[in-house]
Order: structure tokens, then sequence, then C-alpha cells
């Protein structure tokens, strides 16, 4: 045992183990043998009785996904919509809240570019104004700040609680307490903090939520799920609509679903919704208390491992740091670094500055190496990443 985590079992009931030291998690997590074993069950079954029919035979726990992700995240399971990833989430929330000339959305100087692009693209159409939350001196938003920037004109408070191009983990309940109190909706992208350490939508105070299947939860890919509070969602017109989402009620007539399933689509992947149950319930069972304490501890031998090193700087802000490390070596592209490091079996990525542009650019940096740890990791591992670090440091 290791932070409350069986670091044994886990790594058995984790194959790909065996083939890399895999420090990627904020890319896509290694999956655990029993989200792929329910996934090619019903996979088969489509083979053997066809698609329609396995997904019916399925029904129940398919139903049973929503309750799974309530908990996880301390929602209702009306409140969730699964959707086909984190982007496809974040954007059914976004593009269904109204904008007008002069609206102000404030966002973080950590935004993924994706979210970026979409709040850019509305202000040009609507004439609502974007503006970005300054940081606070030791890494983070400015809790301060966002306080002196709410006025009756802000229709919309979006950030990311950990950017997935450094370790920083955002305050979102201090953020949370701030839009309740001037009651102004709350969009959280929770993709990195999701699986990673414990969420309670209630507690952080946000309306909504968008996360994906793929990174700290350990399901697949091609999977996400949206939050909507309950008594916002049935305000909300998507920005669009199909039979999962409306009833076509009469000729000229439709009817929106209740809740958040009317941000569904539906057609989707079953065996990946599937794959995504088990995968929160396998997280659950494990516990995020001891998931984000063991992380943590992982992260916290690596960040001073490799900043000891001759040429080595990391580059993680804040007052509270996350499984995600990021560091560049002297006279070294970081994509070279990648590629280095993929040759001997260890898996990092790079993020870069078109994908992270504001946060990036503020620190003078164009790309990052970018190690993530997760509970099935061990400290060996660690060690054999800034070994290798090292080894590629001297040589520069």
């Amino acid at each position: 045992m290791a932070d409350g985590i069986d670091v044994a079992r886990a790594r058995a009931e984790t194959p790909g183990v065996a083939n890399v030291v895999h420090l990627n998690n904020a890319g896509a997590a290694l999956l655990p043998r029993p989200v792929v074993s329910r996934m090619v069950a019903h996979l088969e079954r489509e083979e053997a009785i066809g698609g329609y029919e396995a997904e019916a035979e399925a029904e129940a726990e398919i139903g049973a996904v929503y309750g799974s992700i309530a908990r996880l995240i301390g929602a209702e399971h009306d409140e969730i919509a699964i959707c086909e990833n984190a982007t496809r989430a974040w954007d059914m929330a976004f593009y269904s809240l109204p904008f007008g000339p002069g609206d102000r959305i404030l966002t973080s100087g950590v935004e993924y570019t994706s979210n970026f692009l979409a709040i850019l693209q509305v202000a040009r159409r609507t004439g609502a104004l974007v503006e970005v939350i300054p940081d606070a001196p030791d890494g983070g938003l400015s809790i301060e700040a966002l306080e002196r920037m709410l006025d009756e004109r802000v229709r919309l408070v979006a950030i990311t609680h950990m950017p997935s191009h450094s370790g920083l983990v955002n305050p979102a309940a201090a953020v949370g307490r701030l839009t309740r109190a001037f009651g102004i909706p709350f969009l959280l992208d929770a993709c990195q903090s999701v699986g990673q350490m414990p969420i309670d939508v209630g507690a952080i105070g946000c309306d909504m939520l968008a996360a994906t299947s793929r990174k700290f939860l350990r399901g697949p890919r091609g999977m996400g799920f949206l939050y909507v509070r309950r008594d916002l969602a049935d305000g909300l017109e998507p920005p669009f609509i199909d039979y999962r989402s409306a009833r076509w009620t009469s000729r000229g007539e439709y009817r929106l679903e209740d809740g958040a399933r009317r941000f569904e689509n539906w057609e989707s992947n079953v065996a990946a919704k599937l794959g995504l149950g088990v995968a929160v319930d396998y997280s659950l069972a494990w516990g995020l208390d001891a998931i984000e304490t063991r992380v943590v501890a992982l992260a916290e031998r690596l960040r001073p491992g490799l900043a000891a090193l001759r040429g080595v700087a990391v580059h993680d802000p804040g007052p509270r740091r996350s499984g995600i490390v990021t560091f560049t070596v002297a006279g070294l592209d970081p994509s070279s670094v990648e590629s280095s490091l993929r040759s001997r079996r260890i898996n990092v990525s790079v993020s870069d500055v078109a994908y992270h542009r504001l946060g990036l650019e503020s620190r003078g940096l164009g790309s990052v190496v970018r190690a993530s740890v997760h509970y099935y990791n061990t400290e060996d591992e660690v060690d054999t990443l800034v070994a290798a670090v090292a080894s590629l440091a001297e040589r520069s």
C-alpha cells in the first residue's frame, strides 16, 4: 500500500504498465482491464445480435452510468448529460447562453484553445466583450481581481480548474462563492481535475461543468460528460437539438427534454458509454481522496528531482499543484525531448502555445514538456524519468 492505494493491484489491473512508463495521464491514461473488458463485451454483443438490440439489452446499465457520474461530482442524475467529448460538452453549455452587445465574459489566463476560440467566436457574433481575469502573484487567477471585475454586465465566468500545460490548480470554490453572490453563471472546465481529485459541484458552486473520460478518470477516448444545475438547465435552449434532446410534439412544435438530457445527441458510442460508467465506478472504488494524495505525492517527488538537474527548469506555478509537471531542458526543443523519452518507452507529451496561448505566452514560453503521474505509477518510474532527462540534459 502507498498513500492508501494498493499500487500492486492497480498495476496488475493495468496491462499497459508492462510495456511503457506511462506519464501522459493528462493526455490519456492507461485503461484498466475492467473498462476494456466491459467495452469489448458490449461490442461482441453488437456483433452477435445487432447494435440496437445490444443497447436495449444494456438499457438498465446505461441508465446507471448517469447515477455513477452524479455520485462522482455530487450532482443529481438528471443534471448529467453524456457527450461524445468534453469539448462538445463545454460547447453545448456555452453556446446555449444568451449574449448581446456589451455583455462581459470573464475567463482565466490558462484557458484551453478550444474554449477560448468559442468565446472569441461568440464575442465576434454578438458584440460581447472577452476579459481575462488577472493572475495572483503566486500563480492562478486572482480572486481579488475577479471580485473587482464583477458587475451587472458580466453574463458568464468560464474558467479551467486545472490547465493541461502546468500543474496549477485554480481556486474554483472561491470563484463559485463570488459568482453565487452575484448571481452569475459559472462554467468550469474540469477535464484534468475529474478523476484526479474529489469534485463536488455544490461545494465548488459551479453551475455547469464539462469533463472528459480519457484523462485521469481512465475511461475510453471519444466520451465526456456535462453537468448543468437543474434549475438553470430548464431555462436554456441548446445550440442544436435532435430526437434525444427534444420531442416533436406536433407539426410545428417541439418540447425540450427536462434537465441536462436536452444537451445530448441521440446517436452515441454505447460501448464507450458503458466503459465510462465502469471507469467512474472504478475511480470511486479507489477513493478520490486516496487518488489525489497518491498523485500529489508522486508529482512532488518528480518536481524537485527535475529541478535539481543542470539546465532543467520546472514551470508549475500556484500554491496548490496537481499531478501535471511541466519542464524544459536548456538547448533542447520539447518535442525532441518527448521523442527521445518515447524511444526509451517513457510516455510524456508536449504542450505548446497553439493550445495554450495565454498561459504560455504570459510566461515567455513557446512549449513545455508535460509529464503527468497517476496512482498506478511508481516511485521507480518517476526516478526513471528523472534519470532519462538527466542523460538528455548532459548531452545538450
